[in-house]
């Protein structure tokens, strides 16, 4: 057999693996974020809440930026892995205490 039909089987057979890893990679994610939901769903409190600094980040006329902290806010959150029903994980808010609006 030649050396060039060897290598393009050999090719299709990489390409036919990694489509397949691409298909189960995809398919666990989705199996991990159905799963995460319906715990959430079943859990007795599924929501936090974290207090949470602002800090307004203001343009100055010489173009620095001047920082000002603002009051502290109640955030609430969603005690699973991935973000659902419109809040942000609780583990992302508590790392995340600080946030920065720019106006």
């Amino acid at each position: 057999m030649p050396a060039v039909f060897l290598c393009a089987t050999e090719m299709q057979d990489v390409t036919r693996l990694l489509k397949r890893i691409a298909i189960a990679a995809v398919a666990l994610l989705i199996i991990w974020y159905v799963g995460d939901y319906l715990s959430l769903k079943l859990r007795r409190e599924p929501l936090s809440s974290i207090q949470v600094s602002k800090l307004y980040a203001v343009p100055q006329k010489d173009g620095k930026t001047s920082y000002e902290m603002g009051d502290q806010e109640t955030q609430t959150c969603v005690n699973s892995m991935f973000p659902h029903m419109g809040y942000n994980p609780c583990w992302y808010v508590k790392r995340h205490r600080t946030q920065q609006v720019n106006l």
